[in-house]
C-alpha cells in the first residue's frame, strides 16, 4: 500500500485559518491561505521563496469552482499583487521548496504540468488567460520538478481541492458489476456509480427536460444549475458528472423529487439501497 505521512499545523489554532502542509521526506513546504488572512502569511517560513500556487474562487452565477495556477520566485510578493487586481478567489494554497532550491525553470515546468492536468480533469473553471510555457529540463532537474508536482497534486487534494483528481477513478469504470441504472416509465434515462466522493453519472446519460412544479424553490435553483453545467448539451451528458449524493443525481436527471436509494438500481433491478444493507 502506498501510504504518506501528512502533517497539518493550524497556524491560528483552528481550522479556517491558515493551515501548514508538510510530508514526510519533501523538500517543500505548502500552505493554505485565505485572503483574509493574506497580511498575517509575510510571516510564514518560506513565503518569500520560489514557487508555484492556486487561487480558489467561486461562480456565483453558474454556482463552478474557479481557479488560477500560477508561479513566482517571490510568492508572497505575488500574492499581494492578485489581493488588488484579482477578485474572485477566496483562498489560496501555496508550494515552495523550504531551502528556495527550485528555480524559474522547476516552477515553470511544474506550473504548466498543472495546469495541464486542471484542465483535461476539467473539474473548476481555469482562470489563465493562456496556456502558462513549460520549461526544458533535463535529468536531475526533470526529476525533481516531477516529484515536487507529485507532492503538488497530492496536498491540493488533502486540503480538498480536488481539481487533479479524475472523477472516476479506474478501479470503479472498470468494475461493471458496480454501475446502476435510472429508467422511468421503462425508459433508461441515466447510468451512475456510487464512488467514494460521491455519485457519478456516467457520460452518455439523458435528462428529462421538464422541471417539476412541485420541487422546493431551493432545489428548482439547484437543477438549474447543475443543468447549466458545462457537463451536459441538449439534455445529455458529454462529460461524467459528480453529484454529492444518489437523490441529487436523480432529481437532476428526472427533473421531480426522488429517493436515489430507490431509483437506482443494479443491471438485475436490486434498488442501491438493498444492494447497500
Amino acid at each position: 500500500m502506498n501510504q504518506n505521512v501528512v502533517t497539518m499545523i493550524l497556524k491560528n489554532g483552528n481550522a479556517t485559518g491558515i493551515i501548514q502542509c508538510n510530508l514526510d521526506e519533501w523538500i517543500g513546504v505548502s500552505y493554505k491561505i485565505p485572503r483574509s488572512k493574506i497580511k498575517e502569511a509575510k510571516e510564514l517560513k518560506g513565503i518569500n521563496n520560489t514557487g508555484v500556487y492556486i487561487l480558489f474562487g467561486v461562480d456565483e452565477t453558474i454556482g463552478e469552482n474557479r481557479a488560477y495556477i500560477g508561479e513566482a520566485e517571490d510568492i508572497y510578493v505575488r500574492l499581494l499583487q492578485h489581493n488588488k487586481n484579482k477578485q474572485f478567489w477566496s483562498e489560496c494554497i501555496v508550494f515552495v521548496s523550504q531551502d528556495n532550491s527550485l528555480n524559474k525553470a522547476h516552477i515553470k515546468f511544474i506550473e504548466n504540468e498543472l495546469y495541464m492536468k486542471a484542465k483535461n480533469i476539467n473539474r473548476y473553471l481555469i482562470e489563465n488567460n493562456s496556456k502558462p510555457t513549460k520549461s526544458t529540463l533535463d535529468g536531475a532537474d526533470e526529476i525533481r520538478a516531477i516529484k515536487f508536482l507529485e507532492k503538488v497534486m497530492l496536498l491540493t487534494s488533502v486540503y480538498g481541492y480536488h481539481m487533479f483528481d479524475e472523477i472516476l477513478k479506474e478501479e470503479f469504470r472498470e468494475n461493471i458489476n458496480d454501475l446502476l441504472y435510472l429508467t422511468n416509465n421503462n425508459i433508461e434515462y441515466a447510468k451512475g456509480i456510487l464512488t467514494d466522493e460521491g455519485f457519478v453519472i456516467l457520460k452518455g446519460s439523458k435528462i428529462k427536460s421538464e422541471i417539476a412544479t412541485s420541487l422546493s424553490p431551493s432545489l428548482i435553483k439547484y437543477v438549474e444549475r447543475e443543468r447549466n453545467s458545462k457537463d451536459i448539451k441538449d439534455n445529455v451528458f458529454i462529460n461524467d458528472h459528480l453529484c454529492s449524493t444518489p437523490s441529487m443525481a436523480a432529481v437532476i436527471i428526472l427533473g421531480r423529487n426522488s429517493n436515489g436509494y430507490n431509483e437506482w438500481k443494479n443491471k438485475e433491478g436490486v434498488r442501491l439501497k438493498d444492494l447497500i444493507n
